[in-house]
């Protein structure tokens, strides 16, 4: 089993100011949501230019994980896993993302699109729950066999993403029509191409594992201080990875923010750059790796209004055993999980967290 090398905090004793307020919306947006919609809407004006399909690796995931699924239910909308790689090989090298061998899904997500694609929900699983990882195939054709009490981002590096898919669908019970990953390095060269994202912070931040150096203020982030901003955590709140979710819904909306005043669909230059750097940084599964493929899926999206979108972290409270990490916490991931597989609506109870992390900038 494969563990992160770096100490996390014990929970935030009670009272503690540095603990987040409650959300109005139940939840944190993670920065991936908006790569995967971008993509998706990018779509259906870029598919003129069909050299950047070739960019695009894809997964066949009925090959690899056959019919040990879920049912797909015939009311259950569509629901897409986006990963974010912590890759250090490549070009993720030189980005100052540490020197942990081999690679992790640094951040995950399951996006539910309700059938008639009127508002989507996004679920951010915590890098740090403890998961049980089913029985899975490697890329070599071994088989990994099922291990209990496994964090969850070191299945991406036992097994690949397959068993990252397999993993999430035995724990939700929830059918994944579509796996999309994006690597550090196209989530730079995103941030570079559009020009920088303009962020504001309240506080001086100085992480030293991270990189990131921020005087109180506003700031426009190059794709490289973008990295760092959403991967930091040992300068703000009680330096768990929980408080670094926080960091990446304030960013999330400042990209959002700079996409819409800019206007990228109207500049079919810029448009091309940032389609070449993401195209370049994406593995989908086979049904989504081509330009054409992602139009379609846009198309079936176009009444989802992002600026609508739900966003949740998975319940989780305190391991028991291991105060540094999390689990599930019950019935509320059960309440959440048996929403997303009905179309139904999310209660209010299945959107609050025990385990919270600490204050955002």
């Amino acid at each position: 089993m494969t563990h992160a090398t770096e100490p996390r905090p014990a929970q935030a004793p009670p009272g503690d100011p540095t603990s987040p307020r409650p959300r109005k919306r139940g939840g944190r947006i993670v920065l991936l949501t908006l790569l995967v919609l971008l993509i998706a809407v990018a779509g259906t004006g870029y598919w003129l230019y069909s050299g950047l399909d070739r960019n695009i690796t894809g997964i066949d995931l009925d090959k690899s994980l056959g019919d040990d699924r879920p049912a797909k239910l015939p009311t259950s909308g569509q629901n897409v896993l986006v990963l974010g790689s912590d890759s250090r090989a490549g070009a993720n090298a030189a980005l100052h993302t540490g020197q942990v061998a081999g690679a992790r899904s640094d951040t995950a997500l399951v996006i539910h699109i309700p059938e008639g694609r009127k508002q989507a929900v996004a679920v951010s699983i915590p890098r740090d729950t403890l998961v049980t990882r089913p029985e899975c195939v490697k890329d070599d054709g071994t088989k990994l066999p099922q291990a209990n009490r496994v964090m969850f981002n070191s299945v991406y590096s036992s097994a690949g993403p397959a068993c990252v898919v397999k993993t999430v669908e035995k724990m939700s019970g929830v059918r994944l029509d579509h796996f999309v990953e994006i690597d550090f390095a196209g989530f730079k060269g995103l941030v570079d191409a559009i020009g920088g994202v303009p962020v504001t912070v309240d506080r001086d931040i100085h992480d030293s594992s991270s990189g990131l150096d921020l005087a109180a203020g506003t700031h426009r982030l190059d794709g490289t201080q973008a990295l760092q901003f959403v991967r930091t955590r040992h300068g703000i709140g009680d330096g768990s990875d929980l408080g670094r979710i926080g960091m990446q819904q304030k960013f999330l909306m400042a990209l959002l923010a700079e996409i819409k005043k800019q206007d990228l669909m109207g500049s079919p230059t810029k448009a091309y750059a940032v389609a070449d750097d993401l195209t370049t940084a994406l593995t989908t599964d086979s049904g989504l790796a081509s330009l054409t493929k992602l139009a379609e899926f846009s198309r079936s999206m176009n009444g989802v209004d992002t600026s609508t979108m739900e966003t949740i972290m998975l319940p989780v409270q305190y391991d028991t055993q291991d105060p540094n990490r999390v689990v599930a916490a019950e019935p509320q991931a059960k309440q959440l999980w048996t929403a997303l597989r009905s179309d139904g609506t999310i209660p209010e109870s299945a959107k609050k967290s025990p385990a919270r992390g600490g204050a955002t900038p």
